[in-house]
């Protein structure tokens, strides 16, 4: 009796291995070689709290990280996987990265300098952007690291939140009265020395008839 041999192909083809890199605890990206793929992202429900992203729709939801990279592995392994499209950069060149920056220190009234963004004479921090994306860094934590943003306007945001430390009396004293902002005036009066005690009462002084 002749015999037949017959030859099982696997459903499931060989492709690259996928790539994680973690931008942030809650956030990470999926490459297969240079291409993006999918992302994991978290939010604050309850019960299914990681989410797998592409194109930046929620594809899938669940209760665990591992899940999410599970399903991004077996649906890509059978290209069953949404195909992420290529993302155009939201600036490209460090003039258009300034000007945003600019326009949203603008809305609160922060300065730009050299070595990062002001309010008051303090420093918040520092705003950039680097391979289209965005980052914040706030000069009150201690162990100081970009933070990944969507936008200039989130970082922005970020630093708009920090609280300002109020000034000593000395440095309200070393300070030009013409400088004093309109909450540093209003300390003078809780200044006790010489020096504020004549400003008070030149400032309040009224004519005398001879």
């Amino acid at each position: 009796m002749p015999q037949t041999t017959t030859t099982v192909t696997s459903c499931v083809k060989p492709v690259e291995e996928l790539r994680s890199v973690e931008i942030s605890f809650e956030d990470h990206e999926f490459y297969a070689g240079q291409k993006l793929v999918a992302r994991i992202t978290h939010d604050d429900d309850l019960t299914q709290p990681w989410i797998v992203m592409v194109n930046g729709e929620e594809i899938h939801r669940t209760n665990t990280f591992k899940r999410c990279h599970s399903y991004i592995t077996w649906h890509y392994q059978r290209g069953t996987l949404p195909i992420q499209e290529e993302e155009t950069p939201v600036a490209t060149t460090g003039n258009e990265i300034m000007v945003q920056i600019a326009d949203e220190c603008e809305k609160y009234g922060f300065e730009i300098l050299n070595d990062g963004i002001y309010d008051q004479d303090q420093k918040l921090g520092e705003v950039g952007c680097t391979n289209s994306r965005w980052w914040v860094i706030r000069a009150t934590l201690v162990h100081q690291q970009k933070v990944p943003c969507d936008s200039a306007l989130d970082a922005v945001w970020v630093l708009s939140m920090v609280e300002l430390t109020q000034p000593s009396c000395k440095e309200l004293l070393d300070k030009p009265f013409d400088r004093l902002t309109a909450n540093n005036r209003n300390s003078y009066g809780n200044i006790s020395h010489p020096q504020t005690s004549l400003l008070i009462a030149v400032g309040s002084q009224t004519p005398i008839l001879r």
